[in-house]
């Protein structure tokens, strides 16, 4: 029981993240009818927007600290956060310990102004064109995105270290009333999955509570009649896109604590991601999240010691064979709608 208790969560920290980008391309794709193979881009983006800000807070300058001498009994020059000078040494190290967290006030306009400029500037451009156009042209933006990123960030993984107050593990056997130490989870992790849940939460209460919602989903389900109401629904879906962006890249950042952001992040989650929207259903919100979540825990079973020693490999493509079945027997996915990408 406590191994299936340890391989749920696991698969719950794997499908908040696939969850999450499954929302943001399912949110596109109903809205806009575009295909984003550059989603993926967006969730690196986010990630490195939590490694930019950490080193923006970490910028530092030398002053000469009298308190400490070479071997000649000289004072020695030490660098100093600029931070420091502004909040004080002890707020100044909170705000530092604090990055991560803190990234999500930074990354918020800065990925829903990338979302603006890809609509705009690219993807409004292809918006009647065939899907495979739609692939190619959003695959080849991502590339480039991941070769800038890779230019000024390096080739090496970043660490990212999440707040000293999540650092270590949770006993979460003993919450449960195992013996102490039998399920010990990472605090991180646990935050992960909260913070998704409250994104998901937050995208399905906007859309479903919220006048601008009410619109925008109407439009998914009747562009044309939406705009013979004198509503203006590109608008309204260019501000979707970046709502979708700004959910990739808070995704990102709040996944760089637990993998260390790297320049091809974003492809290694595109495809799964893609599968999960996939089988989930295409243009289906609800079967987004519930697939990524689905998928995640699979795939954590399926990397079991004793799964792996029966099936060796089968933890690489359980998601691959999963989506072949569903896609055999509902061929729209779980939740799709009938229409969607049939023509």
């Amino acid at each position: 029981m406590d191994a299936i208790i340890l391989q749920i969560l696991n698969g719950l920290d794997k499908g908040s993240a696939y969850a999450l980008i499954a929302l943001g391309l399912t949110l596109i794709f109903g809205t806009l009818g575009v295909v984003n193979f550059a989603h993926g881009a967006l969730f690196m983006i986010g990630a490195f927007c939590a490694v930019t800000l950490s080193r923006i807070l970490t910028l530092s300058h030398e002053v000469i600290d009298e308190t400490k001498t070479d071997f000649l009994g000289n004072p020695l020059k030490v660098d100093v956060p600029y931070i420091y000078d502004i909040f004080g040494q002890t707020t100044g190290d909170a705000i530092i310990d604090w990055a991560v967290p803190i990234s999500i006030l930074f990354a918020i306009p800065v990925m829903v102004a990338i979302g603006f400029i890809m609509e705009r500037g690219l993807i409004k451009h292809f918006y009647k064109r065939p899907h495979a156009d739609q692939i190619l042209v959003t695959f080849g933006l991502a590339i480039v995105l991941q070769e800038i990123i890779k230019y000024f960030y390096g080739a090496n993984p970043i660490p990212t270290p999440a707040p000293d107050a999540f650092r270590g593990s949770f006993d979460f056997g003993a919450m449960l009333g195992f013996d102490p130490n039998t399920i010990i989870y990472p605090y991180w992790r646990l935050v992960y999955f909260a913070f998704s849940a409250l994104i998901i939460g937050a995208v399905f209460a906007f859309l479903q509570f919220t006048t601008f919602g009410m619109v925008v989903r109407a439009g998914m389900a009747d562009r044309e009649t939406v705009g013979l109401l004198g509503i203006n629904i590109d608008k309204r879906f260019t501000i979707m896109f970046g709502i979708a962006a700004a959910v990739a890249g808070l995704a990102g950042v709040m996944y760089a604590p637990i993998n260390s952001p790297n320049y091809h992040m974003g492809m290694d989650f595109l495809v799964l991601s893609f599968v999960v929207v996939v089988v989930g259903g295409m243009g289906s919100l609800s079967g987004a999240v519930l697939a990524g979540f689905l998928l995640g825990i699979l795939e954590s079973f399926a990397s079991m010691a004793i799964v792996l020693e029966t099936l060796p490999g089968i933890n690489q493509i359980i998601i691959y064979l999963v989506a072949i079945i569903i896609l055999l027997t509902r061929p729209r996915g779980l939740m799709g709608r009938k229409g969607v990408m049939e023509e």
